[in-house]
């Protein structure tokens, strides 16, 4: 089954008439042709042009470490002409944990799969959210993320003043620091997204996490659809959409493509890509790692499909990616986040600016979809 184009259902329109650089038989012929092949395909994208569904499948079935790497050259170059060389660095704090009403299968805090030894308590006060806000700038994150368990504040009782104590404490960050509080709390209604807006929120996560057709094999308690419509109401109050996903969960290269499609359709500014690390006691616990090549092949893929979009380090990097972390630098990541993460730790963040600093990059505020190259005409 294929997943059908997300304008079919939500009015969306996307255009994805670039005209093929060759035949996608090459990719598996010699490195020359696959070269050719790629530079012609590099070309096409930084001079404007968007790849097809069936050009992306066909860097999918790239095998073996030189040609995978071939590729992340030519994402890298689409990186660096699109992008630039700064690093966006953020960093996030989990308001609330445990005990969610949700399903999703990769997830230690779910009340239908509690992970071995996740913690649960309550939503922090403002001091302890300040403190860590505080703290993330002066590791050199430039944005930090309020993350809380649970559906949403779309489905909170109308008694709950969580998300109103969120908002005051939204307000406080960006009166005491320079740092920028983004938010992912779950679903919103269009009021709730028109209020964050108004606190001062500019960027918020909430992901997709897989295509809509696999979507089903992971969450149960909501749809693919419900998250879309979030995403929609952010978007229209003019609040920056951070929105990816997870590899590794048993998704297919077509699942990965669509996804990466889906937000190239809802023009998503910012995608944090997530390495499923296994959390023992959900249904994923057992999954093995994603191979750390096949990490970078996706990798790569999703910055030749989305070509100017913040492309996000997330979970699962240091655990997956091990001594080639700063290979997935040169295949298309420009943001990482640094710290922590909900529920596994992250490495200290003076390693990853030395990492940065290794590779010629600079930690800071990556451009938004049509910033770089208007700012560098």
């Amino acid at each position: 089954m294929v997943q059908a184009p997300l304008s079919t259902a939500v009015g969306l329109s996307v255009d994805l008439s670039i005209t093929p650089a060759s035949s996608p038989e090459q990719c598996s012929t010699s490195p020359a042709s696959l070269n050719q092949w790629l530079q012609k395909l590099t070309e096409g994208i930084i001079a404007g042009d968007r790849i097809t569904r069936e050009e992306a499948l066909a860097l999918t079935k790239l095998e073996g470490q030189d040609n995978i790497l071939l590729l992340c050259q030519a994402a890298d170059k689409v990186r660096q002409a699109c992008c630039g060389n700064t690093v966006d660095l953020c960093s996030i704090v989990n308001v609330k944990s445990g005990g969610c009403s949700e399903n999703c299968g990769f997830c230690a805090q779910s009340a239908h799969h509690p992970g071995v030894d996740s913690p649960i308590y309550g939503l922090k006060s403002k001091e302890e959210i300040m403190a860590q806000a505080k703290a993330a700038e002066a590791a050199g994150a430039k944005r930090f993320c309020l993350v809380s368990q649970g559906r949403g504040p779309k489905y909170s009782s109308p008694k709950s003043k969580e998300f109103e104590q969120i908002l005051e404490t939204v307000r406080e960050i960006i009166a005491e620091t320079s740092i920028k509080p983004c938010c992912a709390l779950g679903e919103v209604t269009s009021e709730q997204a028109q209020a964050l807006k108004e606190a001062g929120v500019t960027r918020y996560n909430h992901n997709l996490e897989t295509s809509e057709r696999f979507f089903p094999e992971i969450v149960t308690t909501h749809s693919w659809r419900d998250r879309v419509e979030t995403i929609q109401n952010l978007k229209a109050v003019g609040i920056q959409a951070c929105t990816g996903g997870i590899m590794g969960m048993g998704e297919s290269w077509e699942d990965r493509v669509d996804l990466a499609l889906a937000l190239r359709e809802l023009k998503v500014e910012s995608v944090p890509l997530n390495l499923l690390n296994p959390r023992s006691g959900t249904p994923l616990g057992e999954s093995g790692k994603l191979d750390t090549y096949e990490a970078l092949k996706a990798i790569a893929i999703f910055r030749m499909i989305l070509p100017e979009q913040i492309l996000r380090y997330a979970g699962g990097r240091e655990a997956v990616m091990g001594q080639l972390q700063a290979q997935g630098l040169k295949s298309g990541i420009n943001a990482m986040l640094i710290g922590h993460y909900l529920t596994t730790l992250g490495q200290p963040p003076e390693q990853d600016h030395a990492m940065l600093d290794s590779l010629g990059l600079t930690g800071g505020e990556a451009p938004i979809p049509g910033e770089y190259n208007s700012q560098n005409k």
